[in-house]
């Protein structure tokens, strides 16, 4: 028979030996602005997990693999924003599900972030209202037929910089401005839809002066044209960039070390003489709201480029182009083609061409924002006065059933009988037919 002695020795060591296997989730924090919830899970280390979203009633479900609920931990946040509750549980496989009891439909992108000088490890989910693109501007307006949605269109170089030159000498800032200007004037030629040009003429903007161009003229988007360049003239095709993590992370920091400035100013809310903490939540708050658009108008953009040439990589990019560094405007860059491979070089001088460049970006543009029409604008005002008519899907890659579901704000259940589908399983290039919504 073992000892006192040793059998506490044994217990500890066994704790011990739990502790380290896996993850504990020491804490879950939840902020709510503006149509826009956060919620972070603090964590002893970090752990793969996987989250999706289930229907009647609205929940967001979050595994995480090999973890458990600190035992200090007793009261969960509930009330807060999208949150009605949260509950938690370990699963057979040792996974720890926490299920976030929503009470809208929300769309949600998560990330994980490492220590800080305040933070260990954390996973962070950030929920948005479907179809509010609203970062943290436009509270007083309204209009009584509404606003149209405004789109910066900004050719990248200009002037001095001639950005890339091809072979045949053509030269990045000519095709940028050639496709921008066609861009603009479909944007223009749609109702409820406006264009603003950074620059329209061969002159030089700088950097940041682009993204003020957007800011200072309250834009729902901001698109950067290029094309792009490298050593291998084999390399071809086009994409679409969106802000990296770090990008953003040290964005935040310069604006949040001149939050005293005149440059302190997330869309109509000022971070002048608020504290570090609450001023760092409402730039968190806007940045991820930016970047969760950012993404979604990307792939829609990327898509159509698929559909009328070669592109280089079928999922958005992300990078820390500082024209894409707006806190409270969604943004992305377009690398239309190589201009030193000498076929697209030739594709890109093309006028025919590059009205097909231009139409594509219009369509993805279109494609987003008639499925996430920022409430105050005629764009919405028209969607919800006409009835929805049914609407077919291809599965693109990453495509997973409920994000579809999300996206069209109908059930997966509605999916899934219309398409007399046994499972939640999907292919790429498979078609879904959307039912209408009941109701619209």
């Amino acid at each position: 028979m073992l000892g006192p002695c040793i059998l506490i020795t044994m217990m500890t060591l066994l704790a011990t030996v739990e502790a380290a296997a896996g993850t504990t989730v020491q804490n879950i924090r939840v902020w709510a602005e503006d149509g826009r919830t956060r919620v972070v899970l603090d964590m002893s280390k970090p752990a793969s997990h996987k989250i999706f979203t289930m229907r009647g009633p609205d929940r967001l479900v979050i595994d995480l693999n090999d973890s458990r609920l600190a035992k200090s931990l007793n009261n969960l946040p509930k009330n807060n924003g999208a949150i009605r509750g949260i509950r938690t549980g370990v699963r057979a496989d040792g996974k720890l599900r926490v299920v976030l009891d929503l009470k809208e439909v929300v769309r949600s992108r998560s990330f994980t972030a490492g220590p800080n000088e305040t933070y260990g490890d954390r996973l962070v989910i950030d929920l948005q209202r479907v179809g509010n693109l609203k970062t943290v501007k436009r509270a007083s307006e309204k209009f009584e037929r509404g606003r149209d949605v405004i789109v910066a269109v900004d050719a990248g170089h200009g002037g001095h910089d001639p950005g890339a030159v091809g072979r045949g000498k053509t030269r990045e800032k000519d095709v940028a401005l050639a496709v921008s200007r066609l861009l603009a004037n479909r944007i223009n030629a749609q109702e409820g839809m406006r264009a603003i040009l950074v620059r329209n003429s061969d002159k030089y903007v700088e950097h940041r002066a682009r993204m003020e161009v957007a800011r200072r003229n309250k834009a729902d988007l901001f698109i950067s044209v290029h094309a792009d360049a490298v050593d291998d003239p084999r390399a071809r095709g086009a994409s679409v960039y969106v802000l990296s993590l770090k990008g953003a992370s040290d964005e935040a920091a310069m604006r949040l070390a001149n939050r005293e400035n005149a440059s302190g100013q997330v869309g109509d809310v000022s971070l002048v003489g608020k504290d570090k903490v609450l001023a760092s939540v409402l730039l968190d708050l806007s940045q991820n709201a930016a970047l969760s658009a950012s993404l979604d108008v990307g792939t829609q953009v990327i898509r159509q480029l698929a559909r009328i040439g070669k592109v280089h990589r079928r999922t958005v990019q992300q990078a820390g182009f500082l024209v894409l560094k707006s806190p409270d405007v969604p943004s992305i860059l377009v690398e239309t083609a190589y201009i030193s491979n000498p076929s697209e070089e030739k594709k890109l001088r093309s006028s025919a061409h590059q009205a097909k460049l231009a139409d594509a970006i219009l369509r993805g543009v279109q494609n987003y924002f008639y499925a996430n029409p920022p409430p105050d604008t005629r764009i919405a005002m028209n969607v919800k006065a006409t009835p929805r008519r049914q609407v077919n899907h291809v599965i693109s890659r990453g495509d997973t059933l409920s994000e579809i579901a999300e996206r069209y704000n109908v059930s997966m259940a509605a999916i899934r009988s219309v398409n007399q589908l046994a499972t939640d399983n999907v292919r790429i290039g498979q078609k879904l037919r959307i039912p209408a919504r009941a109701g619209s």
